[in-house]
């Protein structure tokens, strides 16, 4: 199929999990609400796999519930906690996913919310004063990413989250870029809620989960059985959670090896992309970053039509968040940092995962700059480059 360098929109799912979710559904027909011998057999997969989601992030397995996926997890943080009353003022980050910033957003204009949106640096980190000068006393929750989607910037939650707890203000992060990459122990992170979700690391797509402190209350978003500690009503997605479990262990086992591959990766296409243009613009270089993540502003370029070719080329890369595919305006996240209109749109989001391998860095290496220079030269990078690493039919 060629070579895939876009694991922050969605991964592959890995055969293990395939094998733990054909498991379930071939042999597990049970409710796991129904009491029952074939109910309780699925409740057991189903709690099993809330066990291997808590172990990577050091929880109580009681504290992790799962939903339909990071943008669910989003709404019920940032809909539940204000929904449940104790104030109507709501702090977000400027890049934040737009699971936050639609959602803060609505809250705004429908829900009498007070919405805060916090700026960032250039290099897409957010200050501690910035957030210390914006908290008030009627502030209800603030909601900072863990990881940027587009940049992989990460946020510093241990001083932010301890900012929030000093004023006695929850603190929600949208961990779902995060999770799997790099650590997180909630065991020790001032971090009251998080996101995350399966399909950025090797599991399925449709399920995620909101990992909640037991001193949160929230108001669900839905109204039906008592499922998820009445939080999340509704019949689970029981092989998208034995899924999940099964692909948030992998992920934690090989969760230090795998970083250093792929940030040694990330910095050799880095790296080989400077060497050949100098002028590109690593977007969020100087701040700490995922390992996987790479942001790069091509001066002069027009993104779009570099992933085009890219794509003929059997390269897959993304011009920025998958679920903001097809906006014409540049990215959010590159605006907010300071860039310009025309550096935004010439920008392209390589990011690695566990199927990477370095021979296909190389590959990239070759074929980007002859792209990129006849752009420059045509206005336009559609042109088919030479290669014997093109798509399959």
């Amino acid at each position: 199929m060629g070579i895939y360098l876009d694991h922050n929109a969605t991964t592959p799912v890995r055969p293990e999990v395939v094998d733990a979710m054909a498991g379930s559904l071939a042999g597990q027909p049970g409710n796991p609400s129904s009491r029952h011998a074939w109910g309780q057999e699925a409740r057991r997969s189903r709690e099993r796999a809330r066990e291997r989601v808590a172990a990577a992030l050091g929880v109580s397995p009681n504290r992790v519930c799962f939903t339909s996926g990071g943008t669910e997890a989003d709404n019920l943080a940032l809909r539940g906690v204000l929904g449940a009353g104790g104030g109507r003022h709501l702090i977000v980050g400027a890049t934040e996913h737009e699971a936050v910033l639609h959602t803060a957003e609505h809250l705004a204009t429908t829900g009498g919310v007070e919405l805060t949106i916090l700026p960032v640096e250039s290099d897409g980190r957010i200050e501690a004063d910035t957030l210390r000068e914006a908290l008030r006393p009627e502030t209800a929750l603030v909601s900072i990413m863990a990881a940027n989607n587009e940049t992989g910037v990460l946020a510093d939650l241990a001083n932010l989250g301890g900012i929030c707890r000093e004023h006695g203000v929850p603190f929600h992060s949208d961990g779902v870029q995060a999770f799997g990459k790099i650590p997180l122990d909630l065991a020790s992170l001032p971090v009251d809620l998080l996101s995350i979700s399966a399909h950025k690391l090797g599991g399925p797509k449709g399920c995620g989960a909101l990992v909640v402190s037991p001193d949160i209350r929230l108001t669900p978003l839905q109204t039906g059985g008592g499922q998820e500690r009445q939080v999340r009503p509704g019949t689970e997605n029981l092989p998208g959670i034995v899924g999940f479990g099964k692909a948030a262990e992998l992920a934690h086992e090989e969760l230090s090896t795998e970083g250093s591959r792929l940030a040694a990766l990330r910095d050799r296409l880095e790296a080989g992309i400077r060497e050949a243009f100098p002028e590109a613009v690593i977007n969020g270089l100087d701040a700490p970053r995922l390992p996987n993540t790479s942001n790069v502003s091509f001066p002069g370029r027009d993104g779009e039509s570099l992933m085009i070719a890219l794509d003929l080329e059997g390269v897959a890369v993304s011009t920025g968040a998958a679920c903001n595919a097809g906006a014409s305006d540049p990215s959010h996240v590159l605006l907010a940092m300071g860039r310009t209109r025309e550096l935004a749109g010439a920008s392209l989001r390589f990011s690695l995962g566990r199927t990477t391998r370095e021979s296909e860095i190389v590959e990239v290496l070759r074929i980007l700059p002859l792209l990129v220079r006849r752009s420059a030269a045509s206005g336009s990078a559609t042109e088919a480059v030479p290669s014997n690493h093109g798509r399959n039919p």
